[in-house]
């Protein structure tokens, strides 16, 4: 491929969680594409970046498009299901993900992908974004999407980004500071981590995990203390005996000179060294602390040491000065009311609490966190279509972590689930440009709304409604959401559609029959303590759901009644997860 040049309508450069998502639509669109990543697994954090316990639209409503379709074939392949850790609802062998993706990528005969090349140079005709140069090659493309994990085409094109803290000043965020201090400045933007996966041997003495540079032990002193080892590990407990080690208490989140990254390649080389010590220090710790059953888990990634993601985890990066951008007043929910505001051009949903990382202190930040379904969940909140667009630059989208998105912002926006909706979203606009002729902004985003709303093979949401369970087949979902982009006014600030009755619904049931005696601790927290069946009899369950008919039921459950459920247990959370409930 030495100097070798390529043609094509749309190029996808990274192949994260966004950029992989995008490059997928569009090429299901019948648009000619081609993503060039820099690792030999797609998907970015689900996979390669080894978060394969992911945050964020975990409710029923909110499993639709490509993230829906990746949940399912997840249920589909993985042994054991995904109801392992209490950090998610989904946990799961980051090579099961990785095989879904690249199997969705090998049924496209129009999407080629390269692996294992960075973008070098972008090429440029006046403010024009024309292609992209990689070390054995040049891509010319229409449409051009940077789906990297740090934003490197904003840096090489010098299209303005942000990099860092926006004070209160600036758009009125509650949650921003007000002056600029030791910690905006050590800390410029959250920190990443490099995940490693353990594994319980059981009986047999695992491998000695030896220490890497830099070790202090007193960097981990007490990280699981308020949690106990066994609810510690099983955090990120994966199938198979096997922990996903991303612990922000004391743990392996590493931020010392982050800078570093986006300073030159010498400088981001050597800040990832550190963060992978980091990780390695913190397994010999746990390691010491909870004695050779544990070790690291063998043969997890496609790499010489195979407990070890090909890739931090990055949860924050350059951000696009965009057409517009996403403030923390976007994200937070309206007064009185459990949702943030319906933005006009939206095209993506998210849910997830405003979650910041930085060692060793805990920032402040206005609560968006809401209880629902016997457990909490986050205000859902919509992703604009303009905050993908460049403000000066035609040719390119973003589609990564790299939206225009302030720093607090920035919290809920860079969960993997969202990420993925920003990606399809993306990817389905560029194929749209393409058809149309047109340069991104110009894109009318009705149609882009309807196209995604109405993709043959993964429809997506884009009005958040929690009692929109039904499949996007069902006749009232389409409707209900062309209702609410028509009339976004009448946007219900509880987030239930009330031309909607979801109690109705016939769900099938799923897992096994539980009966029991039903206890309401307090307002969203439910438990059952078990009658049947035998092998249970006398446990006490907390009752979650993702659902939003059985909230309905769990809200007006009376306490101590009979009643019996369908479900599955997850012992890590000791829950059991709802799928249907007669009282």
């Amino acid at each position: 491929m030495t100097n070798q040049i390529y043609t094509t309508d749309i190029l996808v450069v990274g192949g994260g969680t966004g950029g992989t998502a995008a490059a997928i639509q569009a090429a299901r669109r019948g648009i000619k594409t081609l993503l060039v990543s820099e690792f030999a697994w797609l998907g970015g954090m689900l996979t390669a970046a080894g978060v394969s316990a992911p945050d964020g639209n975990e409710l029923v409503a909110w499993q639709t498009g490509l993230w829906g379709a990746f949940l399912q074939e997840l249920r589909d392949r993985q042994p054991g299901g995904l109801d392992n850790s209490w950090v998610s609802f989904f946990s799961y062998d980051p090579a099961v993900g990785a095989e879904i993706f690249a199997d969705w990528v090998k049924e496209l005969a129009n999407l080629q992908w390269i692996s294992g090349y960075v973008p070098l140079e972008v090429l440029q005709q006046g403010n024009c974004i024309t292609g992209v140069r990689f070390a054995d090659f040049t891509v010319q493309a229409k449409v051009i999407l940077d789906g990297t994990e740090l934003g490197d085409l904003l840096a090489l094109a010098e299209i303005p980004y942000r990099w860092g803290w926006e004070l209160q000043s600036e758009w009125g965020e509650p949650s921003a500071p007000v002056s600029y201090n030791a910690l905006t400045d050590k800390y410029p933007v959250q920190s990443p981590t490099w995940v490693v996966v353990m594994q319980d041997f059981g009986d047999a003495v695992a491998p000695e995990i030896p220490a890497a540079p830099n070790y202090n032990p007193a960097l981990f002193a007490g990280a699981w203390e308020n949690y106990g080892a066994e609810k510690f590990l099983n955090y990120g407990r994966l199938p198979g005996d096997r922990f996903m080690m991303n612990w922000p208490i004391k743990g392996n989140d590493y931020a010392e000179g982050v800078g570093r990254l986006v300073e030159s390649e010498a400088s981001k080389a050597e800040f990832i060294q550190e963060c992978r010590w980091q990780s390695q220090n913190f397994a010999h710790f746990i390691q010491n602390q909870l004695g050779r059953r544990y070790g690291l888990a063998e043969k997890v990634f496609p790499w010489a040491e195979t407990a070890f993601a090909l890739h931090p985890y990055y949860r924050e990066s350059r951000r696009l000065v965009g057409l517009t951008t996403i403030r923390e007043q976007d994200i937070l929910p309206v007064a009185g009311g459990k949702v943030a505001s319906l933005l006009a051009d939206a095209v993506a949903i998210g849910n997830y609490a405003n979650d910041h990382h930085y060692p060793g202190f805990d920032l402040p930040l206005q609560s968006k966190s809401i209880p629902w379904g016997g457990r909490w969940t986050g205000t859902p909140f919509t992703i604009p279509y303009s905050c993908l667009v460049p403000a000066t630059t035609d040719g390119l989208l973003v589609c990564e972590k790299n939206i225009s998105v302030s720093h607090i912002a920035n919290g809920a926006t860079r969960l993997q689930p969202v990420v993925m909706g920003i990606g399809q979203a993306a990817g389905m606009a560029a194929a749209m440009c393409v058809e149309l002729g047109l340069q991104p902004r110009d894109l009318p985003v009705r149609a882009l709304q309807e196209a995604l709303l109405q993709d043959n093979q993964a429809p997506a949401a884009i009005a958040p409604l929690f009692n929109l369970n039904f499949s996007p087949n069902h006749p009232q979902w389409l409707s209900t959401q062309l209702y609410y982009l028509d009339n976004p006014q009448n946007y219900p600030v509880s987030g239930n559609c009330p031309r909607i009755s979801s109690v109705n619904e016939v769900v099938i049931p799923d897992g096994e029959c539980f009966t029991g005696v039903f206890q309401r601790i307090d307002q969203q927290n439910y438990k059952l303590l078990v009658t049947e069946p035998t092998a249970e009899q006398g446990q006490t369950w907390q009752l979650v759901t993702l659902r939003s008919q059985i909230d309905e039921q769990l809200q007006v459950a009376v306490h101590e009644q009979l009643i019996t459920v369908w479900g599955k247990l997850n012992h890590s959370g000791n829950w059991l997860l709802v799928e249907r409930l007669k009282g």
